[in-house]
């Protein structure tokens, strides 16, 4: 947020985190919590994090690491080079939170594990991110999210339907889970910071933070293991789109007064007296016959008077929405869930508000992205360098600022 007085009633306002992670799963975790008010520096390679380059990007600024880095600062360090690792230590001995996603390993042979910096700042929270966990056969292996999409089961559990053969979802979902549940379990630590005046160790795995927002029905049949309790239909395995006449929509009725419902709108109330449709254990046998049945009716209407006449009859229901069209659905308009910022040398950038809104929090324009480097030199001056100190550091390769500025 670029709004002075809503980032300094923003709820973590005034908390500095050091954002030392690449890619998808730590950048978009610290960057919730930008979006919430903390001070986010993200420390680079004089390379970039390898989403600058991902994607639609003007110069070095994509898409993709304009949404999930909105609103922090970056400072380039070679953490190789001693001097850069003099600054880093700096920069973590008055921060609240440390981000990483490193390969297990790889930070502490650099001189930054949780013991060595919880020893110079035992108030910090440090966040692990892994792919698969800081130890086991895994560990050592670069991950991806379509890797952990396969390992987690969630490629087996969204199957092609015509041929039921494993498929990864066009979207970074392992990524983005994780990031969320990094953003929550930071809350947490953070609070129990402020009843004990000390910091604590956060380990988060791509696995296990996909695994959990998995299970709960899309394994629930392997959730009871004596045996004495029948497995059913997999939960989604019957949630299918419907076809109109100009679109597709979804529309899910799983108790009998939604069902009712969409009997009554479509014209078949007898329908809601079948004996195959009476009750939910008894549809969930004869979907197949039902959708035989329902989806004459629906074929040759217009979409948006279903969704209308429907949706108005308490049927859960929803227009499906091409991307080209998000931004028009009325809906998206009324929750002014989009927003636009312009950046000089990018133009206008939409993206995706922050998703939770603050009552007392006054409204703030989308922040800017940073460019690579781009607050290098400000941040060396805010840690106490001197500009002599500064020129010896950029000279030596330790630091880079924002080149061509």
């Amino acid at each position: 947020m670029t709004n002075p007085e809503a980032r300094m009633q923003a709820p973590y306002a005034g908390l500095k985190i050091v954002d030392l992670s690449a890619v998808v799963s730590g950048p978009m975790a610290a960057g919730l919590l930008a979006d919430q008010g903390a001070d986010v520096i993200k420390v680079e390679t004089p390379k970039g994090d390898l989403t600058r380059v991902i994607g639609p990007a003007k110069g070095d600024i994509s898409a993709l690491f304009a949404s999930i880095n909105r609103g922090k600062r970056s400072i380039v360090l070679d953490l190789k080079h001693a001097e850069g690792a003099k600054v880093l230590r700096d920069l973590i001995a008055g921060a609240d939170v440390l981000v990483e996603n490193f390969r297990p390993g790889a930070l502490s042979r650099l001189g930054f594990s949780y013991e060595a910096v919880s020893a110079f700042n035992p108030r910090i929270v440090y966040l692990s991110i892994s792919g698969f966990g800081q130890t086991g056969p895994y560990a050592g292996y670069r991950v991806y999210d379509p890797v952990i999409q396969a390992v987690s089961g969630f490629a087996d559990a969204h199957p092609n339907p015509e041929s039921g053969e494993p498929q990864l979802l066009q979207t970074l979902l392992c990524d983005k889970i994780t990031a969320l549940t990094a953003a929550q379990a930071l809350g947490a630590a953070l609070h129990a910071r402020s009843q004990t005046g000390r910091g604590q160790k956060i380990e988060l795995s791509m696995l296990d933070a996909a695994l959990s927002f998995l299970w709960p029905e899309a394994l629930y049949n392997h959730s009871f293991l004596d045996g004495d309790v029948k497995p059913l239909p997999e939960f989604g395995a019957n949630q299918k789109l419907w076809r109109a006449r100009d679109g597709w929509f979804a529309m899910i009725t799983p108790q009998d007064d939604e069902f009712a419902a969409m009997c009554h709108a479509l014209g078949v109330p007898e329908l809601v007296r079948d004996p195959r449709f009476v009750s939910i254990p008894v549809r969930r046998l004869h979907q197949a016959e039902l959708r035989g049945l329902i989806e004459p009716l629906i074929a040759e209407q217009d979409v948006d008077m279903l969704i209308a006449r429907l949706g108005a009859a308490g049927v859960p229901v929803g227009k499906v929405n091409h991307k080209r069209q998000l931004a028009d659905d009325p809906q998206v308009r009324a929750n002014a869930s989009l927003q636009e910022s312009a950046q000089a040398g990018v133009g206008r950038l939409r993206s995706a508000r922050a998703a939770a809104k603050f009552s007392a929090v006054p409204a703030g324009a989308a922040a800017d992205a940073p460019h690579l480097g781009e607050h290098t030199l400000a941040i060396l001056r805010e840690l106490g360098r001197t500009e002599e100190q500064i020129t010896s550091l950029v000279a030596c390769g330790a630091v880079q600022p924002r080149q061509g500025a």
